[in-house]
């Protein structure tokens, strides 16, 4: 796959050459962007028996890139991207490092103290290397690159963005709204690692071949998307051979009432079933999930109130209850469809390497979540730049011992290019879900975070 990139961009280069006139202007006419972020997290947890632990991390780095001008049609785009801790104390979170290089090494049958030694380190990726030819209503890209769909996602909630090596093709109708894309996905690198993985390998890791009966596979997708006047729809699918296929669905209408006031409602739905050989050997009883094939699917709904610089937020989320089967969802590549997220409660545990079958909080099966949020801003005392968000949520289910309970509460401050971000989060009975279905809490989750950002 490399040698395609490779290919791929050595022969656009060949074509600009033929047009010299052109060339220098291509590059010198490009554009520089970057981004530098500092970031301070600290998780303490406790346990119903065992003693708490706290373990925090700081680290500096960000993103750097360049993008050439347009050649008919035509340009490519680098993106650097680099993470690296400092003032590390014995108990490190990795969540802003390589935790996922520490799960990898893991895997591969790595000792503890080697394993936490790899994840404790600093790395740098060429996240984004792409090339991209487009015109009036269409575009057509390979390579590595920062992506947002509803199932898989950039999810830039650490240092860096996930990425994966991917080919994209879409057509718009300007004058109808309506969007056509399709996908080919064979590559993913997750938020804390270096290394662009295979599509299944990294959802399920070693047990790839017991699972799909293959040793490596890629992920297809196709969507249909319309705006029109206040609504938006949308409709996705995700075809990964032998393993799983993803139905996502949305609907969104936006009302504005006059110039301060405005509302706004939302929709989604997903649907998933194991196909294939995954679902025979997942009905082994021998197998991850103790003989039960995936069968999942989730509602959710969402309605905002915007009135002069405050927003309130309601949502609500269900994971239906399929007795017998893997009935949560299975999201390894960064996408969370919910609603009812919080910064905690979504799938960012899922997309781990190899713990696709994993689930936690709102996104396990039988589920439901509630969620409120209010946010403010203060440009109306003459201080220009700052926020706040306060969000309150609670998930229940049967299998759940107690019930969980989110609150987060976001200080924000941002200046032109520069932002500043002081994040509090306190969970209690943080709740996952093992392959077997078997249930797991935390009886209180703690996490600050400070991160301060400069795009350029």
């Amino acid at each position: 796959m490399k040698k395609r990139v490779s290919f791929t961009l050595i022969t656009a280069l060949g074509i600009s050459l033929g047009a010299s006139d052109s060339l220098e202007s291509w590059f010198t006419e490009g554009k520089a962007y970057g981004k530098i972020k500092y970031y301070y997290i600290q998780t303490d947890k406790k346990f119903e028996d065992d003693p708490s632990t706290s373990a925090k991390a700081s680290s500096i780095g960000g993103q750097l890139g360049y993008k050439t001008a347009s050649w008919n049609g035509l340009w490519i785009k680098a993106t650097f991207m680099t993470t690296n801790g400092f003032t590390l104390g014995n108990s490190v979170d990795t969540s802003i490092l390589g935790r996922d290089r520490g799960v990898v090494c893991k895997a591969n049958g790595g000792s503890d103290e080697e394993c936490a030694k790899v994840a404790q380190e600093s790395f740098s990726v060429l996240g984004e290397a792409l090339i991209q030819y487009e015109d009036k209503n269409f575009s057509l890209n390979y390579g590595r690159q920062v992506v947002k769909t509803p199932l898989i996602n950039a999810k830039e909630v650490r240092m860096l963005p996930s990425a994966v090596q991917a080919a994209f093709g879409s057509y718009r109708h300007k004058k109808t709204g309506l969007r056509v894309t399709l996908a080919y996905i064979d590559r993913f690198k997750q938020r804390t690692s270096d290394k662009f993985h295979d599509m299944y390998k990294h959802a399920l890791g070693n047990m790839v071949y017991d699972i799909t009966g293959k040793k490596s596979g890629d992920v297809y997708a196709g969507a249909i998307e319309l705006a029109k006047g206040d609504w938006k729809l949308g409709v996705w699918d995700y075809f990964a051979p032998d393993f799983i296929n993803s139905a996502f669905a949305d609907a969104k209408y936006s009302y504005k009432i006059d110039e301060e006031l405005s509302t706004s409602f939302a929709i989604e739905t997903l649907l998933q079933n194991s196909i294939g050989n995954a679902t025979s050997n997942l009905e082994k009883a021998t197998s991850q999930t103790l003989g039960k094939s995936i069968k999942a699917q989730s509602f959710s709904m969402k309605a905002k109130l915007h009135y002069e610089q405050s927003d309130l937020l309601l949502a609500y989320s269900d994971v239906l209850d399929f007795s017998g089967k893997h009935d949560s969802l299975v999201l390894p590549w960064d996408g969370t469809p919910l609603y009812t997220n919080t910064i905690t409660s979504n799938d960012l545990f899922q997309s781990n390497y190899e713990k696709a079958l994993y689930a936690d909080s709102a996104y396990i099966g039988g589920t439901k979540g509630f969620k409120v949020a209010y946010s403010q801003k203060y440009d109306f005392t003459g201080i220009k730049g700052f926020s706040t968000m306060l969000a309150y949520a609670q998930f229940q289910n049967s299998k759940f011992p107690k019930t969980q309970q989110d609150v987060n509460i976001v200080l924000g401050y941002k200046y032109k290019k520069f932002s500043l971000a002081l994040k509090g989060i306190f969970v209690k009975n943080n709740t996952t879900a093992n392959p077997d279905g078997s249930i797991a809490q935390i009886k209180n989750l703690n996490q600050y975070r400070a991160i301060a950002t400069y795009k350029f």
